[in-house]
């Protein structure tokens, strides 16, 4: 099922969640065991990031260094069939432009295609490692290129001119930034660019994590009244360590509240930092259901036991 059909059927607000791939060789069974523990709870659907390849040097035996260039977390759509046949639930798989042509973007939505994934989320991605690319092959530069891509193979046009091609028919998400993106130069800018995204074939939203809500109830007031339609899933993520209080703004150009740094700060403990952060989330999603937002969606990555500790308290006011 599409995530815009979930939203559309749904009897109670949703909660989806956002892991990853193990690393290169690591242990399958252990995020077999996570997503297993998060389905009392009920996720509709789950996004699995994606990894382009980066350069990194190895030092060898005689002291040189050789340059390498490797995909750290392979396994996306491997990890999409689990989820769908294994557990049953809706993956959404994130495909980037950084370090992949236009050329395998469309074979890897045929991939997806026969693999009856039926949601994506498109993003720019970072690029770590400049691909060099052949004359014969394409690029998208930005995200809205690869809408525009997917869009069109939805309506049965490919890179090249095929005889009774099928359409395929996925449903678009896109990601949304309340508190602008890092090379956004104002919040107007990127309301513009949500908006055209939308035009180009997007379905819905799903924002960059944000601890103040009033960054995303003014970045959806200023969408709506740009002519943005789709829904706007917000994305939280509960703050766990210290160090997330430098290293989250730094990394995903958001704010910590005030209050926020100043209630971890004065933790002396690991534990009291996690129930921090897991009481700052209960209040921040309590909040959001409760002026009216039907889903939220939460960056877990591989670590459920913050989640499944908030969900405890959630799941009374859901």
């Amino acid at each position: 099922m599409k995530v815009i059909e979930h939203l559309a059927r749904a009897s109670r607000p949703l909660v989806s969640v956002e892991i990853i791939p193990p690393r290169r060789g690591g242990n399958l069974q252990t995020l077999y065991a996570a997503i297993e523990s998060i389905l009392p709870y009920d996720p509709p659907f789950i996004d699995i990031t994606s990894h382009s390849a980066e350069a990194i040097w190895e030092e060898q035996p005689d002291g040189s260094f050789r340059r390498k260039v490797i995909r750290k977390s392979p396994g996306t759509f491997g990890l999409c069939a689990a989820i769908k046949y294994k557990f049953n639930i809706d993956p959404v798989p994130h495909l980037l432009c950084s370090g992949f042509t236009r050329e395998e973007t469309e074979d890897a939505l045929i991939e997806l295609n026969y693999l009856g994934v039926e949601n994506l989320l498109l993003i720019r991605g970072d690029e770590k490692f400049k691909k060099p690319i052949q004359d014969y092959r394409s690029t998208n530069r930005y995200a809205l290129d690869l809408v525009e891509q997917v869009a069109n193979m939805n309506q049965g046009r490919y890179l090249g001119d095929l005889i009774d091609a099928q359409p395929s028919d996925f449903c678009i998400g896109v990601a949304a930034y309340p508190e602008t993106h890092a090379e956004s130069p104002n919040l107007h800018f990127d309301v513009e660019l949500l908006k055209q995204k939308q035009d180009a074939g997007a379905h819905y939203a799903v924002t960059q994590l944000f601890f103040d809500n009033t960054a995303y109830h003014r970045f959806v007031e200023l969408a709506r009244a740009k002519g943005v339609t789709i829904p706007i899933i917000p994305g939280l993520k509960i703050l766990t360590k210290k160090e997330h209080l430098w290293k989250l703004p730094a990394t995903f150009h958001t704010e910590i509240p005030v209050e926020l740094m100043e209630r971890v700060r004065a933790c002396t403990t690991d534990r009291e930092v996690l129930d921090e952060g897991i009481d700052w989330t209960y209040r921040q999603a309590v909040a959001l259901l409760e002026s009216g937002c039907p889903s939220i969606h939460f960056y877990i990555m591989q670590d459920t036991r913050p989640f499944l500790r908030l969900m405890e308290r959630l799941e009374q006011v859901i």
